[in-house]
């Protein structure tokens, strides 16, 4: 599967707006700029900056350029950009391979790909052809996709307020957290793949399924297959997260357990997982699980654990797991399931 970019880091002089902002430049955006600005983020790509410059006369210029609004958790300082960029990712709490750095500097250029090998990088004059990569070509443009940098947006505001709080709990419960879990229907199939090929961290399997696959078991008897969707008082978080249960006889088994990254700290991949097994409880059945390491879904497994699953079977890399837990979980208390 080709590299997806989520992230893509500008530079400022000469590549995002003309000239050099300390000599007199930075008075009009590059040409396409502006035209790849709003066609990549249609598409669901975010944007930051990683530029060596004075902090506040930069932003000033994003501001009266008007652009400011475009890039989140913006690095405009003296630091190295390699650094920069790893700030960025951990403020969006994405891998840093999943970012691309745009720059006119060879220089930068090369001193990000030594540092972070795993970073694309583009000269500032492949501006104008950006929207035509693949790494930049999501198969669908979804409604997620088109609020996804006001998704962000609003995340960064709650982690701000949580600051004030003691506990995550504590926070948490201020947030009037309403989720809603329901069978996928074909209007949601074209985000539920997304999910698929975007989540990593928190993907059970690491499976990704083509749109055709996810249709089929949308609409087969066989599966249990349900999408979970977030609000809270910050705004709508969209499709968050999915759940796809195969009906194995006196069981059931989690094929997939996916929850976005960006609502990680909400704690909704446990509770996505209590819902599941409430379910089987409900319906008499065993409830296993399928798990599959990856590079980036270790916490899943800690999940599973937690949770009371225990391994009975293991198949190469592949684990089957089964909740050997007693009673019926409780759903967090902060979150009101709609």
């Amino acid at each position: 599967m080709a590299k997806r970019i989520k992230c893509l880091v500008w530079d400022l002089d000469r590549t995002l707006w003309e000239g050099i902002l300390s000599e007199g430049g930075g008075t009009a955006l590059r040409e396409g700029v502006k035209e790849a600005l709003e066609e990549l983020d249609r598409r669901g790509i975010l944007f930051s900056i990683a530029s060596k410059n004075e902090r506040a006369p930069a932003l000033r210029r994003l501001e009266e350029l008007g652009v400011a609004d475009y890039f989140l958790c913006p690095e405009i300082s003296w630091d190295e950009k390699a650094e920069g960029i790893r700030r960025i990712a951990e403020a969006l709490n994405l891998k840093t391979e999943a970012f691309a750095l745009i720059d006119d500097s060879v220089f930068e250029r090369d001193a990000v790909q030594y540092a972070l090998p795993d970073v694309s990088v583009y000269p500032e004059t492949a501006v104008r052809t950006l929207e035509t990569l693949p790494e930049f070509t999501p198969r669908f443009i979804t409604e997620d996709s088109r609020n996804r940098r006001r998704m962000y947006q609003a995340d960064l505001v709650r982690r701000q307020a949580k600051r004030r709080f003691g506990s995550d709990e504590e926070f948490l419960r201020t947030l009037d957290i309403h989720a809603t879990l329901r069978p996928v229907e074909e209007a949601d199939l074209q985000r539920v793949e997304e999910l698929t090929v975007r989540t990593h961290q928190l993907n059970s399997t690491g499976y990704t399924y083509s749109y055709e696959e996810l249709a089929e078991m949308a609409h087969s008897p066989d599966y249990i297959f349900q999408v979970c969707g977030l609000r809270d008082k910050y705004g709508d978080s969209g499709k968050v997260g999915l759940l796809l249960l195969k009906k194995d006889g006196d069981a059931l088994t989690i094929k997939l357990l996916i929850v976005s990254c960006r609502v990680m700290a909400y704690g909704v991949g446990s509770a996505l997982l209590t819902q599941a097994i409430r379910l089987a409880v409900g319906q008499g059945k065993r409830l296993r699980a399928e798990f599959l390491e990856t590079e980036h879904n270790r916490i899943m497994y800690v999940t599973y654990k937690f949770a009371g699953f225990e391994e009975i079977e293991e198949q190469g890399e592949r684990l089957l797991l089964e909740y050997r837990g007693e009673g019926l979980p409780e759903l967090p208390g902060y979150i009101t399931w709609e």
